[in-house]
């Protein structure tokens, strides 16, 4: 939540001055709308859950090695090359095991 605050507090006009009551006041309304979602949205847990197992594993594991491989495409061995796939294809089987989990859990609740 620090990156939103950080820019919501960037809004605030030059003339005032940016004291510990506009950060305060931020991010106790960020944290109270963050709290109002999650009791009214149905399965707030799940849904984040399913975008977790998705995105997690893309950003911590796919893409950095996917972007490595690109970058110095004929300049790594064959072990570094092996260890990327292996490092790739955990991420893929964790992420279509975590996305399986959410989506049965998701769809149980729902019947």
């Amino acid at each position: 939540m620090s990156p939103v605050e950080m820019s919501l507090e960037e809004l605030i006009p030059s003339s005032h001055v940016k004291s510990h009551t506009y950060s305060i006041l931020i991010r106790t309304a960020l944290v109270i709308s963050t709290l109002i979602v999650g009791l009214i949205v149905p399965f707030f847990g799940l849904v984040m859950a399913l975008i977790g197992s998705l995105l997690t594993m893309l950003v911590t594991l796919i893409l950095p090695c996917a972007c490595y491989l690109s970058i110095l495409r004929g300049k790594i061995s064959l072990v570094q090359g092996s260890m990327c796939m292996l490092v790739i294809g955990v991420g893929i089987i964790s992420s279509v095991f975590g996305t399986y989990s959410a989506l049965s859990k998701i769809i149980q609740n729902l019947i």
